[in-house]
């Protein structure tokens, strides 16, 4: 994965935490049902633990690239 790859995959996690969380705020900032909260709340949730684990494949994947890239340097490969 390249490092503009990752900044596009880590970018796009940031922004759907950012939106579900100002979505949240204003599902219970308004005067909405029950029903309507707990879908919106469920979706919020399923949606930033996708974007949570994205965070951790793409710093996972970038950390796993730059160790192998040292480890070339040190060894002279």
């Amino acid at each position: 994965m390249t490092s503009r790859e990752a900044w596009l995959l880590r970018a796009f996690a940031l922004w759907t935490i950012w939106v579900w969380g100002t979505r949240i705020w204003n599902v219970f900032s308004a005067d909405n049902s029950v029903g309507f909260i707990v879908v919106h709340v469920a979706l919020a949730l399923v949606s930033v633990a996708f974007a949570v684990a994205a965070l951790v494949v793409v710093n996972r994947v970038r950390r796993r690239h730059s160790d192998r890239h040292v480890e070339e340097l040190a060894t002279g490969s």
